[in-house]
C-alpha cells in the first residue's frame, strides 16, 4: 500500500508527491492524459519547446517558491511585454507611456494622467461591474480599443455582466517599463516546463492514461491517503451540477520563416478577430535551440476562447456568485472526505497562478508532515 496516491501530474500534484517523496513516503502518481506537467506541458518540435496549451510565464514575488523551482532547472530572463493589435494599431501592454502615446499622443506622465483623469471621472462611486472598473482605471478611450474586445471573447460575456474584481490586476504605468508583470522573479524553464516536472517526480512512480474516476474504489485501497486535482464536481459526480469553466482552443501552424510576429504574444483587442491572441513559441527562450542556433522555423498558436462544455479541457473557474456557491456547497462534500486532499485550480476551483499553485501545495505537504 502507497503512503499517498495522487491524482493529476500538474503542478499541485508534481509538488506535493515531491515533498512527500522528499519526507521518505511512498508515492504512486496517475494522470489521465498521456504526458505529466498538466497545463504547463510542453513538448519539442522543430527545436522549439511548444506551450501546448497555451503560454505560461513563471512570475512570482515569493523567494520560496522561487527558490524552490529553481532547485530542479535553471530559469531563462524572459520578459512578458505582450503588444496589442487593434485592426492593425500595435499598442504596448500593459498600459504605460508608450500606450498613452500612441492612444493620445502625450509625452509626458503628467499629460497622460490628465487625460486619463479627464475620461474615469464618468465613473462615479464603487465600479459596479468589469467594464466601469476599466474605465475608472485608464478611461474610455482605452477600455474601448484595448480592453472591451478582447476580455468579451475571453469570457463570453459582455463587460458590464462581469465582475469588477477580474480587472484589478490590470497594470497601469506612467512609465515606460514594458514588463507586464510586478514581479520580482521571471522566466521560463530551460527546455521547458515538461523538464521541470520530470525533475519534480524523479524517482515517483506515474502511471498515464488513467482515469482514477473510473476505477475510484480500486484506486483508495492502494493508498492510505488520496490527493485528488481534477475537478472537484467531476469528483463528486456532479451531484449538485457543473461548475462553469472558460475553455480554449489553439489552432497551431509551423511557418517556413523564422519570424512571424517578432514577440512571443500578441493580443487582438478588437471584437471581430476571432481569436484573442497569437502565441509565437520560439520567442519565449529568444528563438535559439538548446546548443545557441537561430531556429530557422516559427509555429504559432491562435487562441480562442470559448464556453466549456463536457469533454473539454477546463481552463479558468467562473468565479461568479452562482458558481462561487455551487463551489461552497461541494467544498462542503470535500470536507467530509478526511481520506482526501483536493488542491490545485480544479480541485479547488480557483484561478491560481503557477506560483501560486506551488504555494499551495508546499504549504499543504508542511501541514502534512511538518518542516522537511
Amino acid at each position: 500500500m502507497y503512503d499517498y496516491l495522487v491524482v493529476g501530474a500538474g503542478l499541485y500534484g508534481a509538488v506535493f508527491a515531491q515533498q512527500a517523496k522528499a519526507r521518505g513516503k511512498s508515492v504512486l502518481v496517475l494522470d489521465r492524459r498521456n504526458h505529466i506537467a498538466g497545463n504547463v506541458y510542453t513538448r519539442k518540435e522543430e527545436g522549439i519547446n511548444v506551450h501546448q496549451y497555451g503560454a505560461h510565464i513563471f512570475h512570482t514575488n515569493n523567494k520560496k517558491v522561487w527558490n524552490y523551482v529553481n532547485k530542479f532547472i535553471e530559469f531563462n530572463r524572459f520578459t512578458n511585454s505582450p503588444v496589442a493589435n487593434y485592426k492593425g494599431e500595435l499598442y504596448s501592454l500593459p498600459f504605460n507611456m508608450y500606450t498613452f502615446n500612441k492612444m493620445w499622443g502625450v509625452v509626458t506622465p503628467e499629460e497622460a494622467r490628465a487625460k486619463i483623469d479627464e475620461q474615469r471621472g464618468e465613473i462615479v462611486g464603487e465600479p459596479q461591474n468589469l467594464e466601469e472598473q476599466a474605465i475608472s482605471l485608464v478611461g474610455r478611450d482605452i477600455y474601448e480599443k484595448l480592453v472591451k474586445g478582447y476580455t468579451e471573447k475571453q469570457w463570453g460575456r459582455e463587460c458590464k455582466e462581469l465582475p469588477a474584481f477580474i480587472i484589478k490586476r490590470l497594470p497601469v504605468r506612467m512609465t515606460f517599463d514594458n514588463n507586464y508583470f510586478n514581479a520580482l522573479y521571471q522566466g521560463i524553464p530551460i527546455g521547458g516546463y515538461t523538464k521541470l516536472v520530470e525533475a519534480m517526480l524523479e524517482g515517483i512512480e506515474v502511471k498515464l492514461n488513467v482515469d482514477y474516476l473510473k476505477d475510484k474504489e480500486t484506486w483508495d485501497t492502494m493508498a492510505k491517503r488520496v490527493v485528488y486535482t481534477g475537478a472537484i464536481d467531476e469528483y463528486f459526480g456532479f451531484s449538485l451540477g457543473n461548475l462553469e469553466y472558460r475553455s480554449v482552443s489553439f489552432e497551431n501552424e509551423v511557418l517556413n520563416i523564422p519570424n512571424f510576429q517578432g514577440n512571443a504574444a500578441v493580443n487582438y483587442t478588437d471584437s471581430e478577430t476571432p481569436w484573442t491572441r497569437i502565441i509565437e513559441h520560439k520567442w519565449f527562450e529568444f528563438g535559439k535551440d538548446e546548443e545557441g542556433n537561430d531556429i530557422p522555423k516559427t509555429i504559432i498558436s491562435r487562441e480562442y476562447s470559448s464556453e466549456w462544455k463536457p469533454g473539454d479541457e477546463p481552463y479558468y473557474p467562473v468565479n461568479d456568485d452562482k458558481n462561487s456557491k455551487l463551489y461552497d456547497a461541494y467544498k462542503e462534500l470535500a470536507d467530509r472526505e478526511e481520506k482526501v486532499i483536493f488542491g490545485g485550480r480544479l480541485g479547488q476551483y480557483k484561478y491560481y497562478d503557477m506560483d501560486q499553485v506551488i504555494e499551495v501545495a508546499l504549504e499543504k505537504a508542511q501541514e502534512e508532515f511538518g518542516e522537511i
